[in-house]
């Protein structure tokens, strides 16, 4: 089955988190209708959306994150890819066995700009766990056999070394998302 080339899907970054830039779903819905966006809809309550629109998924990052911040008082980061490229993000996951025996530990971190070869070294090489990371364009693959709470590969961390702004979601949420896709 082909992915509709009009599809896409949007990850907000730091939504809901511990009361900070709270953002109901049925508003970002409302929200990203407004804006033109066809056949909305969220996937559970941390700003993951499929919808519909033949812009393309750069311009609609900025439109987006111009008009979070009217519209919930808070810039918020929204990355954006085409069905075709989620499904060629899920076609190139280095983690196979993961994904099956263990898909909530494997974490498919959405980037904003994609890391240089040298980038992506100097994050293995800063893991003190016994986590796994490995990137293909925007996208960084993270197994973390231990779980991701008390980690110290931690975001902050990731996005410092990669020098790139990103988002993570676990593999769960990724073929959920994908299979939203293909029905929008």
């Amino acid at each position: 089955m082909t992915s509709d080339p009009n599809s896409r899907i949007a990850l907000l970054r730091a939504v809901n988190l511990a009361g900070v830039n709270v953002v109901g779903m049925a508003d970002l819905r409302e929200f990203m209708t407004s804006l033109g966006l066809e056949k909305v809809t969220t996937l559970l309550q941390s700003g993951n959306v499929v919808f519909r629109s033949d812009a393309a998924a750069d311009r609609l990052e900025q439109q987006l994150e111009r008009a979070s911040e009217k519209q919930f008082g808070a810039r918020i980061e929204f990355f954006v890819r085409t069905a075709a490229e989620w499904k060629a993000m899920i076609a190139a996951n280095p983690f196979p066995q993961e994904a099956k025996a263990d898909p909530s530990h494997l974490i498919a971190g959405v980037l904003k700009t994609a890391p240089t070869a040298a980038m992506v070294k100097a994050l293995q090489e800063a893991i003190k766990g016994r986590e796994v990371v490995r990137a293909k364009g925007r996208c960084a693959y993270i197994v973390y056999p231990d779980g991701i709470g008390r980690s110290k590969l931690t975001s902050a961390l990731i996005e410092k070394t990669l020098g790139t702004r990103g988002t993570g979601r676990n593999w769960n949420t990724v073929l959920k998302l994908a299979a939203l896709a293909e029905r929008a």
